[in-house]
């Protein structure tokens, strides 16, 4: 089923863009327009009261982030809480908003002025996820915003192996390469534990199912993830123990 999308901006020319853009894909079905955050929350619970099959259903919103009264953050934390939350893909000239899109559980996070084929890259990331889902609140997956060369791409958290803290930032390893991003470990431990990373060192958090191998060796311990050895702490050794024995029997 093609997807029915709504689009946010407060500038008529970038709204427009939009518009044609979206009109352009054929994933695209049905799309409304807003000047405002607060016109497209009107929208979007007429869309909830009317039900998923309606023809004013939204499956996914192109949101603008500075706007006057109602910033676009704003809508998409309030979008939170409905029962069943359309997909967001940010659209902005901005690029400090990133993490916050990543907390919202954002599909894409894209920077003015767009180009065609990394706005086509969004569509398909949104038609995937509804696909999968068969519903659009389901189709929230989380992922990591990294900022590269002025183009942000998401990763997905089930790609990251190991994380190390490097000062403010977390270098985030995958089996392609690495990235880097402004967020302490200590957030991403708690955010990340009911998903299986558990931190073995002061600077370091692992995924327990990419553990390949657990090495003691001369009362020293340590994981082996893909070619690397990593050392565990002796402060976190017991709780790894106790986390891995559990893991390998499906307990959590």
């Amino acid at each position: 089923m093609a997807l029915r999308a709504l689009a946010v901006d407060d500038e008529e020319p970038a709204l427009e863009e939009l518009l044609y853009l979206l009109g352009e894909d054929p994933r695209i079905g049905t799309v409304l327009p807003a000047l405002d955050a607060r016109e497209a929350l009107r929208l979007l619970e007429r869309a909830l009261r009317a039900g998923p099959d309606a023809p004013e259903a939204v499956d996914v919103v192109f949101l603008d982030i500075n706007m006057p009264g109602l910033s676009g953050l704003e809508l998409a934390a309030l979008l939170g809480g409905f029962a069943v939350p359309p997909l967001i893909v940010f659209v902005t000239a901005h690029e400090d908003f990133a993490l916050r899109a990543f907390d919202l559980k954002a599909v894409d996070y894209l920077l003015k002025p767009l180009r065609k084929e990394r706005f086509a890259e969004a569509v398909r990331r949104v038609a995937e996820l509804s696909r999968a889902a068969q519903g659009p609140a389901a189709g929230l997956v989380d992922q990591v915003p990294v900022e590269l060369g002025g183009v942000t791409r998401f990763v997905p958290i089930a790609d990251i192996t190991y994380v190390e803290s490097q000062g403010d930032y977390a270098r985030l390893h995958t089996p392609h390469g690495s990235h880097l991003v402004r967020v302490a470990l200590s957030t991403l431990e708690e955010q990340w534990r009911s998903r299986g990373f558990v931190r073995i060192h002061r600077s370091r958090l692992v995924a327990l199912g990419r553990i390949e191998e657990l090495r003691l060796e001369g009362g020293n311990l340590s994981v082996r993830i893909g070619d690397r050895v990593l050392a565990v702490s002796r402060r976190n050794a017991r709780e790894l123990r106790d986390l891995l024995a559990r893991h390998a029997q499906g307990v959590r």
